[in-house]
C-alpha cells in the first residue's frame, strides 16, 4: 500500500486514514474511539477524507443506533497480487471453473511454486 502524501492530510487525518486501513472497515462510533477523539471532531476527520476520496461512508445501524460503517478506498495501483502469482503464471484458484487437479496446467502452476520457495 502506497503513502498518502502527507502534504495533502493533516496530522489527525493521517491518523484517522493509517486506523481505517489498518483495519479494513470501522463504524464511525468505534474510529472516535480508536483515536482518542470527540465525535465532533472524528465527523471532520471523517468528512475530509471522504472528501478527498480516501474512504466511503456507508449509513447502517449498530449496535441500535443509525451510525455509518467507514471502509477505505484502495487504488488499483496499491494492491498486490503477488501472492496469486507463481512466476508469471495466475492462479487456476481464482476463476469461476472447475479445476482439474490432475490437469498439466495445475501441475505447472504446482511445480512453479514450489520452485520459488528454494
Amino acid at each position: 500500500m502506497s503513502t498518502v502524501d502527507e502534504t495533502d492530510l493533516s496530522e489527525d487525518e493521517q491518523a484517522g486514514l493509517e486506523l481505517i486501513q489498518a483495519v479494513g472497515d470501522i463504524h464511525q462510533s468505534d474510529f472516535w474511539k480508536e483515536l482518542e477523539v470527540d465525535s465532533r471532531k472524528g465527523s471532520r476527520i471523517l468528512e475530509s477524507l471522504e472528501e478527498k476520496g480516501y474512504i466511503e461512508r456507508e449509513e447502517t445501524v449498530y449496535d441500535g443506533h443509525n451510525t455509518y460503517l467507514i471502509e477505505p478506498i484502495y487504488d488499483p495501483r496499491d494492491l498486490d497480487f503477488s501472492l496469486l502469482m507463481a512466476g508469471d503464471m495466475l492462479s487456476p484458484f481464482i476463476g469461476d471453473e472447475e479445476i482439474n487437479t490432475n490437469s498439466d496446467q495445475f501441475s505447472q502452476y504446482i511445480m512453479t511454486l514450489a520452485y520459488e520457495e528454494y
